[in-house]
């Protein structure tokens, strides 16, 4: 990371609804920041979208589900059954509502393990509407959506504020590459091997807010949404259903492409994905539907792959290779 990058990535592992496809698995994606990665879902067959994605399993030691349906969940009796045998990780960090990690208890232990003994350690975090993970330079928020089923949650995931580093002033004040430049983009003072002291005000510029992605899982309605989702640089949210079929949509709270749009549209946000698509529909008719109020509205399909930068959205299409 450079000193003036921020920079989320997300992969798309699953965009299907309710049941797989030909074509798309169930509901998962993978976020990435750093070194740091988080499973968002788990749905059935998801820990062989990871082979084929090229992501591998390292790392892979949080994983954030939005709600307790078994089409968001099923995949992780397969995942920790290959981890059973591959001893990748030696911890696993579950976030979710009280329900979810209820039905993910019985069946990681009442299915899967059946009394032996996990082979890494398993902690399970019962969340609230607040931040659940925070590093140095970003913080994972989880807030509450309405869904069929109680404690079901959407995921903020947000860098904090920065003084972008600006070369041009290091350059004209002779400033050497390495430690020196890194303390000053940490706000510290540094005396240079000239003798000289140079502050941070002097290289770097006015604070800046950092990139910020909002994942909804399924969801009934937005109007609780229009504040996290302000301003974002990327919301990913489900459109299982056409306006068509408007009603439909409502009775089993879930989302229209056109609805996805208009919340996209209030809260002012810059790019829009959909996912969670039903093979009810064609995948151009969901677009067109959500075209028509948010222009650059995407329909997310397995294994696309996304960097996220304050304001800008680039899709990558380089072969990934597992690290």
């Amino acid at each position: 990371m450079g000193y003036n990058s921020g920079m989320f990535e997300i992969v798309f592992l699953g965009t299907s609804a309710s049941a797989p496809s030909v074509r798309r698995g169930l509901s998962a994606q993978m976020v990435m920041h750093d070194e740091y990665r988080f499973l968002i879902d788990c749905g059935e067959g998801t820990q062989r979208q990871i082979m084929h994605s090229g992501l591998g399993f390292k790392r892979l030691n949080r994983i954030l589900i939005t709600h307790g349906h078994l089409d968001h969940i099923l995949g992780l009796a397969g995942l920790l059954s290959t981890f059973t045998r591959w001893e990748t990780i030696d911890r696993l960090d579950l976030y979710g509502g009280k329900w979810a990690l209820e039905r993910i208890q019985d069946l990681l232990y009442g299915v899967v393990l059946r009394g032996a003994r996990p082979p890494m350690q398993i902690e399970m975090h019962a969340i609230e509407a607040g931040v659940i993970f925070a590093a140095d330079d970003f913080e994972v928020r989880a807030f509450p959506v309405y869904h069929r089923g109680p404690d079901c949650f959407g995921y903020a995931f947000e860098e904090k504020p920065r003084r972008p580093f600006l070369p041009e002033k290091a350059e004209a004040l002779q400033i050497p590459p390495g430690s020196w430049r890194r303390d000053l983009v940490n706000g510290q003072t540094v005396q240079l091997p000239d003798g000289r002291t140079i502050t941070p005000d002097e290289v770097l510029g006015p604070e800046r807010k950092g990139a910020k992605l909002v994942h909804v899982g399924d969801v009934g309605r937005t109007e609780e949404l229009l504040e996290v989702c302000q301003e974002a640089d990327l919301l990913v949210i489900e459109a299982t259903y056409l306006e068509e079929e408007a009603q439909m949509a409502k009775e089993f709270a879930h989302m229209t492409a056109r609805q996805a749009a208009q919340l996209a549209v209030q809260a002012n946000v810059k790019h829009l994905i959909l996912t969670h698509i039903s093979r009810r529909y064609r995948e151009r008719d969901v677009i067109a539907e959500a075209r028509q109020v948010f222009p650059n509205a995407i329909v997310a399909r397995d294994f696309d792959d996304f960097q996220i930068k304050r304001g800008d959205l680039t899709k990558i299409l380089a072969e990934r290779r597992e690290e």
